[in-house]
């Protein structure tokens, strides 16, 4: 699918165009082979990089074309209950823009429902602003992420196996969202110290607040992963001490238990015992036995062991 947005700054709202005209952004999604080739045929763009930006495994990086730079990154998205990053591709040419990508992105769609404020004439301010709501968008997953490893560790003692998985897969989305990030900030690295883009100094100021922000988001991400990773090390040092705990007092008792029972194994045969004869024979035994058990047990008890 292929759609011409157009809007200057005397625009009241955002114009759907049936033809491209100068200064319009052209928003692209999932596109098949014959609107890849009629990309690159009417506005000489590298089909390879369009077609890439469909590509689910896509990772980000910057490439100078004598068309236009072609900025590669991944942003979040959640399909079925799960949070995953998906490639999008931002291209600025000499008198356009254009976004490309698999599925419709609900960053993109503020611009296009007319929630955000911006002109397709100014390609490279709205470049920033698309950029800026990506970083949004991170941003928000990785503050709820925050909340549910903090709520989760308060209670590290009730942590049980549901939990335990819930942290793989806070793992498994914060390496995505580092894998993504890391290099998005060394494309906006380049995009300010170098001649890719022209840049006025508001543009630069932007740009280094997007490059800052992904700093954050990175030291973020990091720092969740540290949390979740001595959260299960805790947990696991825990879970540790309790087995030993069980062990021990396991063991404790089986020694204790097995006193009584191998003497009374030895009265259980048929041959002629001490006190075999005596009155006394049977609470002789039993006192024997239970002063071998209790003083097991005083051995066990000062030792910790129960």
């Amino acid at each position: 699918m292929i759609k011409f947005y157009h809007q200057t700054i005397k625009d009241q709202k955002l114009n759907i165009l049936k033809d491209f005209k100068i200064g319009s952004w052209i928003y692209v999604e999932n596109p098949n082979d014959t609107e890849i080739e009629q990309l690159a045929e009417t506005f000489f763009l590298e089909a390879g990089h369009v077609k890439d930006a469909v590509d689910p495994l896509e990772v980000p990086r910057l490439e100078i074309e004598k068309e236009g730079a072609y900025i590669f990154t991944r942003v979040p998205y959640v399909k079925n209950n799960r949070v995953s990053t998906i490639p999008v591709l931002v291209a600025i040419g000499a008198n356009f823009l254009i976004t490309a990508s698999k599925i419709e992105l609900p960053f993109l769609k503020k611009f296009t429902d007319g929630k955000i404020n911006f002109t397709t004439t100014q390609k490279t301010k709205l470049f920033l602003q698309i950029f800026s709501e990506i970083t949004s968008a991170y941003n928000i997953f990785l503050h709820n992420i925050s909340r549910e490893v903090r709520g989760i560790s308060v209670q590290m003692e009730k942590i049980n196996n549901k939990d335990i998985v819930q942290f793989v897969t806070f793992e498994n989305v914060l390496n995505d969202f580092l894998a993504a990030l890391v290099p998005t900030n060394a494309i906006l690295n380049n995009l300010l110290h170098g001649k890719y883009l022209d840049l006025y100094e508001e543009d630069k100021d932007l740009i280094e607040d997007l490059f800052l922000n992904n700093n954050q988001l990175i030291e973020l991400c990091k720092g969740n992963l540290k949390t979740i990773v001595n959260i299960r090390e805790s947990y696991s040092t825990i879970m540790t001490n309790n087995l030993n705990r069980v062990i021990k007092f396991l063991t404790a008792s089986t020694v204790i238990l097995t006193v009584p029972m191998i003497i009374s194994s030895f009265y259980g045969m048929n041959i002629a015992l001490p006190f075999a004869q005596s009155p006394w024979a049977f609470w002789i035994v039993l006192g024997t036995t239970l002063a071998l058990a209790l003083i097991l047990l005083g051995i066990f008890i000062k030792k910790k062991w129960l």
